[in-house]
């Protein structure tokens, strides 16, 4: 852990975690993952207009472009509150993989159009389109031609977009030169040539198949150089991994609380089941790995916000917390039993959570190799 980091939260981060907490869980039986499976925007569109009056969109972002500058751990206490109530929102790959990579890399103009409108509550989403849909692979499923004066052609297909139906906008990582050249775009949702599929997939968040055909791209919406987008594709990669931590982090929060509520009042012998040596021993089991995952994903997010080399300390955070959050699960199921597993109770939607948010920005096996790397071996 850095020395220098000053883990304590501030008032107003206090605040915000406060506020945040206090508003999810009285919108959790309306706005949770249970609530909002069979609606076709994937989440609350009520709950995420209140988020935008609130200034959720606009915390993250830089005070020039309208935003409340509260930078990476404002945005990742948000979403450690998301997670902790497994509420599904496009906040995360609004402001974390696009919003914030605008910010970093895009030029006035752009930032000036579209930051100011997510304050206003208009969704982003990022299309990676990496090879075979595997984090950390070079190059792109989807090719860029120039097309004179209209910009660009875009063809292929992106695989696991969130929120492709209700975004307004796409930030696409497209391949312009050689297999690893890679320029970003922002694709608006209105442009011809897309068609989105939605894929069954395990997780609580909608996710789609994006097919581009002949998806026409002015020069304007090119985000920073043509032949630059591999620095926005790490930024965009960088910050949605640090803030899913951060969800992840709240998820196995949630079940831990869960998990003691239920040791506490479940009785068997006539005691309650958490007087039980074997089930304190799981309960606090599972609270060194939320602690573990908490604390190295804020020290993530510290960096980052600060600017300072992160590539380390976010592959440390995803790797502890992909492997904690389902080791959390894993033994909450234990010590449920039977009932944990019906339709229900609300510890499948964690589980399913944990599954999918430990695959995606790469799982521990990918960022256990990163970290390796780091360190020179």
């Amino acid at each position: 852990m850095d020395p220098s980091m000053d883990l304590p939260f501030t008032e107003d981060q206090r605040h915000i975690r406060t506020a945040a907490a206090e508003l999810l869980t009285a919108r959790r039986m309306t706005a949770g993952a249970r609530a909002v499976r069979e609606e076709p925007e994937g989440h609350s569109t009520a709950l995420w207009k209140e988020m935008t009056e609130l200034g959720w969109p606009a915390l993250a972002l830089p005070e020039e472009h309208g935003g409340l500058g509260a930078g990476v751990i404002g945005l990742c206490l948000l979403c450690e509150e998301l997670g902790r109530h497994q509420i599904p929102s496009p906040l995360l790959p609004t402001v974390a993989c696009a919003a914030l990579p605008l910010a970093r890399h895009a030029g006035a103009e752009l930032c000036a159009e579209w930051l100011g409108a997510v304050v206003e509550g208009r969704t982003l989403t990022y299309a990676r389109a990496a090879p075979h849909g595997r984090w950390g692979t070079a190059g792109s499923t989807l090719r860029a031609t120039p097309a004179g004066r209209e910009g660009f052609r875009l063809d292929g297909t992106a695989l696991f977009v969130p929120y492709a139906e209700t975004a307004d906008a796409m930030l696409v990582m497209a391949q312009t030169g050689d297999h690893t050249e890679l320029t970003a775009l922002l694709v608006e949702a209105a442009t011809p040539g897309l068609r989105r599929h939605r894929l069954a997939v395990v997780g609580n968040t909608p996710e789609y198949r994006v097919d581009f055909t002949g998806a026409v791209v002015p020069a304007a919406r090119v985000v920073g150089a043509v032949g630059g987008g591999g620095a926005v594709a790490e930024t965009a990669a960088a910050l949605g991994t640090v803030a899913t931590c951060a969800e992840m982090a709240g998820g196995a929060q949630g079940v831990l609380d869960m998990t003691v509520t239920y040791a506490k009042t479940r009785e068997q012998f006539g005691r309650p089941i958490g007087s039980f040596q074997a089930i304190q021993q799981h309960c606090a089991d599972m609270a060194v790995d939320v602690l573990g995952a908490r604390v190295s994903a804020y020290e993530a997010a510290w960096r980052l916000t600060r600017e300072l080399p992160a590539a380390l300390e976010v592959s440390q955070a995803k790797a502890w917390g992909s492997e904690g959050y389902e080791r959390v699960c894993a033994l909450a199921h234990q010590v449920h039993g039977a009932i944990g597993f019906t339709a229900e109770h609300d510890l499948p939607f964690f589980t399913r959570h944990a599954t999918a948010s430990a695959l995606a920005f790469g799982d521990a096996d990918h960022h256990t190799g990163r970290v390796a790397e780091a360190l020179g071996l």
